[in-house]
């Protein structure tokens, strides 16, 4: 995927937000920054590493990275007698998983890593065009992406007009 991880983000933090409105903030938050943190590997790409080396086959795109972060978190919480942010430690591995999910679509991502180097790749982009980048906004794919753009900003519309709308009680002056 391409352009969608933070819209698709948005959407499955929002998603685990309702119904919670005393955490909603936080959820929406932490799921959105973690939607597009596996991406953060970026910049190694490319001030570091040179491009050399694929970044799906950094760590930061291995669901076991991330899975022992996630319990690393979760265990200092709960010993920290902080279990009502727990909700926060699941907000953000869901996203994270739903990031290689979405990159697993049209890139290679190792689910099994390091206990196997296979990877997973549902659909083959042909190198068509130049450059790089032309190749996956003309594939099919790249429609879907569009309609999770899409899907994501009706809905932070709906919020906002929501939003807008409340009234904030204002306390009487003695």
């Amino acid at each position: 995927m391409f352009i969608a991880h933070l819209p698709a983000g948005y959407l499955l933090s929002r998603f685990i937000a309702h119904g919670r409105p005393a955490q909603s903030g936080s959820i929406l938050a932490t799921g959105i920054i973690c939607s597009v943190l596996p991406d953060f590997d970026l910049a190694y790409f490319y001030l570091i590493d040179g491009r050399q080396t694929p970044h799906h086959d950094y760590w930061t795109h291995t669901p076991l990275f991330w899975l022992v972060v996630a319990a690393v978190l979760a265990l200092t919480l709960t010993m920290s007698g902080r279990r009502n942010q727990l909700i926060l430690v699941g907000v953000g591995l869901a996203n994270v998983l739903l990031h290689l999910l979405m990159d697993s679509i049209a890139a290679d991502i190792r689910w099994l890593y390091p206990f196997s180097d296979l990877r997973v790749n549902l659909v083959h982009v042909p190198a068509l065009y130049k450059p790089w980048y032309l190749n996956f906004l003309f594939h099919w794919t790249f429609v879907a992406e569009l309609l999770i753009v899409l899907l994501a900003t009706v809905a932070a519309t709906l919020d906002w007009r929501r939003w807008r709308g409340r009234t904030v009680a204002v306390p009487a002056t003695q």
